[in-house]
């Protein structure tokens, strides 16, 4: 084997047909060929002789490439130009420098822009002609505009959206991608802009065999790579190899470079005929691309491409930034969730039903599909989860294989076959242990990455060539991708593993303070509940006997001011016989006081008759009890809903409904009144709770009156309490809302309004199915 065989062995690769199967050491960076758009000469640093031409400078300037070799810039330069050049020299590195210049030694002299960089030992010319873009001038207020937009965004997805945005308007290609990498290097678009016409490539997922590992080395040296048609014939160099490597020059910074014929091949399968790509580098690791796609030919400018370049750099510069706002953000959520759960822990007695009864839940606490508490044997689940049965046996499994208090994983088939059965909705899960004694949890499930991904390119097909070899397009991309991510949710986060933590410790704590607690008051709460019981029933007692003693006295009071006023009204003048008529209309007044705070009383003292009762036929009843003095106020009374029957006082429902309806006629000032009754909707629950159709039953009655002033909604229900004076709205003790409030809250239940001033009123109570 000759010298030249042994030091580039990858030769082969340049000649050979670049497939699935080689193009991961295919040696992308020494193609030995560039992109017809433009030419290529490569000097000599000490001589300035041109060591290296593009094949393709006969058919762009008419000059042989061989013609160049060992020749100086004068064949193509004139002398100003050439100064020029000589004065940038000293000061090239890798990173590109621009001239603009008339070709004055050729002919027909084309304009061209000279791109100038020094590597590999080598200064390189690269000749690009004027681009004729539609986009062709740089709009600074616009520009200015676009950066002040993506300073100010507020999520990473904002900021991805806007940064494609622009690089569109300033290119014009007619789609533009943001290209996210993930940290086993497949990758997702996480942000378009596009023609309207094109089919979306949103959420559409690659694996990482689609951008070779060489590829991307290349995408952290040089950030932008430009192929203003992806059919071109590449153009050889001239000589192909280094004048002392003995290998290609090596053109990692070259604009003309030749790129993969696999990743054309890849282009035209997608319909694409130009593309441009600019690296989104973070510290120093490829973050993601920038992804230009035009169905025709587009020879953007290099300064526009520039521009889209510093656009990249500032997108990468501000990215960290971003980031942590988006992190930040979601800590806080999870933070708020968690203190909110934990007041809602706090103010139940049974902690567990602090977990899910209001909002928000503990499925709440991060992101997730579903969550499941499993306690004392008992499963409640929210969201979307597998069955109890396949929780339980998920529990089995926990108990049997886990020690440790918190156990997360994003593949669950990979600790358990059996987990094939839930990857759909649990192919992940987080799982807190409650006790030392295994079987009582909090889990929170993800489902499989794929059942939450919809690529929009459906309707293509598999191709396979005529070599066999399956013919590469986005859909097959997405494919492989979905193959190795297959029963594998979405990553865990660390900010979601410590806060299942806290979230446990705290629980921990809970139910450590509810025990402590439990056994400090057992011994008292015996003596307590019987002081109050006592002191209850010498309250009632004492409002028993006083309303009843005090009405002989009252009674007396009345009839004989009645007397003094039939046997001795013509001996006093006015005054003194309106003085006896305010006497007996105020002892009238204090009877029904009396009379209220009597039957008040009796409410606390008598037990309640449950029994099964249909509260459609009662209310029907009294409805047609009440019917007369409906007519003469002409009120209508409709009965919504089928009213249920179901274990419950009777007698007390009753004396709530008539104290509802009797109030709704009275309180109206409508010619024709309107009062409906029915059964409450499934989610309307009392302030305490009470509702929901699960453990209660709602009733409610609705007027189309006065309405009550929100400020008044609590304090209508306080005995003696009135909103209006006494001769308004046929006057009343202000009793009637206190005794129906003590009848229902009796039978566990609770009694509220809803009501604007003006606009009518909802009484709601609930009774509870469990009497």
């Amino acid at each position: 084997m000759d010298r030249e065989t042994v030091i580039y062995s990858d030769e082969s690769l340049l000649n050979s047909p670049i497939t699935l199967t080689n193009c991961d050491r295919e040696p992308i960076h020494i193609p030995g060929s560039v992109q017809p758009y433009g030419f290529l000469l490569c000097l000599q640093p000490e001589t300035r002789r041109v060591v290296h031409a593009s094949e393709n400078t006969l058919a762009l300037i008419g000059v042989p490439a061989e013609n160049l070799i060992g020749h100086g810039l004068d064949k193509v330069l004139g002398a100003a130009t050439i100064a020029e050049i000589e004065e940038l020299l000293p000061t090239l590195t890798e990173a590109a420098r621009l001239l603009g210049a008339r070709l004055d030694a050729v002919a027909e002299r084309p304009f061209y822009k000279i791109i100038l960089h020094r590597y590999d030992g080598l200064l390189w010319l690269e000749f690009e002609p004027v681009a004729e873009t539609a986009v062709s001038a740089v709009d600074l207020p616009s520009l200015n505009l676009a950066l002040g937009q993506m300073l100010g965004a507020s999520s990473v997805a904002e900021f991805c959206q806007l940064a494609v945005e622009q690089v569109r308007d300033i290119t014009g290609f007619d789609r533009v991608l943001m290209y996210k990498f993930a940290e086993d290097a497949s990758g997702e678009v996480v942000a378009e802009a596009k023609r309207d016409d094109l089919e979306p490539f949103m959420g559409l997922h690659y694996p990482a065999t689609d951008i070779p590992q060489q590829a991307r080395a290349m995408y952290l040296k040089n950030w932008l790579r430009f192929i203003p048609n992806v059919s071109y014939e590449p153009a050889k160099l001239v000589p192909v190899l280094h004048p002392t490597a003995h290998r290609p020059p090596d053109m990692t910074y070259a604009v003309l470079r030749s790129v993969s014929p696999i990743h054309l091949e890849y282009m035209r399968n997608m319909g694409v005929a130009a593309t441009m790509t600019i690296s989104i580098i973070q510290e120093g690791v490829l973050w993601g691309l920038i992804t230009c796609h035009h169905m025709t030919p587009r020879l953007v400018s290099y300064e526009l491409r520039e521009l889209c370049l510093f656009l990249g750099k500032t997108f990468s510069a501000l990215l960290k930034t971003k980031q942590q706002q988006d992190e930040q953000a979601y800590r806080l959520h999870i933070r708020d969730t968690q203190v909110r759960i934990f007041e809602l822990v706090g103010q139940h007695s049974n902690f567990v039903e602090g977990l899910y009864q209001r909002m928000p839940t503990i499925r709440d606490a991060f992101n997730c599909g579903g969550a499941a508490i499993c306690f004392e044997g008992d499963i409640i689940s929210l969201g979307t989860t597998p069955t109890k049965e396949q929780i339980q046996g998920l529990i089995n499994w926990l108990k049997v294989n886990v020690k440790e208090d918190v156990f997360y994983t994003d593949s669950y088939v990979k600790h358990n076959p059996e987990g094939l059965a839930i990857r759909g909705v649990a192919s992940g899960f987080i799982a807190i242990s409650l006790a030392q004694e295994a079987g009582d949890y909090i889990i929170w499930f993800r489902p499989e990455q794929i059942q939450t991904v919809t690529w929009a390119g459906q309707t293509q097909k598999a191709e396979v060539l005529q070599d066999g070899q399956l013919k590469l397009s986005p859909r097959q991309s997405f494919e492989a991708w979905a193959q190795t991510v297959v029963n594998t949710s979405a990553s865990w986060l660390p900010m979601e593993v410590e806060a299942a933590k806290e979230i446990r410790l705290h629980l921990s704590d809970v139910r450590l303070k509810v025990f402590n607690e439990l056994q400090t008051r057992a011994a008292s709460l015996v003596r307590l509940n019987s002081e109050l019981e006592r002191s209850n029933d010498e309250l009632d007692s004492f409002a028993y006997v006083a309303s009843h003693d005090l009405k002989e006295p009252l009674r007396g009071i009345h009839n004989y001011s009645i007397f003094l006023l039939e046997d001795y009204a013509e001996k006093l003048d006015s005054e003194g016989v309106g003085r006896l008529q305010t006497l007996v209309r105020l002892s009238q007044r204090m009877e029904s006081l009396l009379e209220s705070l009597l039957q008040l009383s009796r409410v606390g003292r008598q037990e309640a008759n449950i029994e099964e009762t249909n509260v459609q036929e009662l209310v029907e009843d009294l409805v047609d009890l009440l019917h007369p003095r409906f007519e003469q106020t002409r009120t209508q009374v409709t009965i919504v809903d089928a009213l249920p029957t179901f274990r419950c006082d009777a007698v007390r429902v009753r004396e709530v409904f008539n104290n509802l309806l009797t109030n709704a006629m009275r309180y109206s000032n409508q010619p024709e009144k309107q009062i409906r009754i029915g059964l409450a909707a499934e989610g309307v629950r009392g302030p305490r709770g009470s509702g929901g159709r699960d453990d209660f039953h709602v009733f409610y009655v609705q007027d189309e009156g006065i309405g009550i002033d929100p400020r008044h909604h609590e304090s209508i229900f306080r005995i003696f309490k009135r909103l209006h004076p006494q001769e308004k709205y046929g006057g009343g003790t202000g009793a009637g809302l206190a005794i129906a409030r003590k009848m229902v809250e009796k039978q566990d239940g609770e009694i509220w309004v809803e009501s604007v001033l003006g606009q009518g009123a909802t009484f709601y109570f609930s009774i509870s199915k469990h009497l």
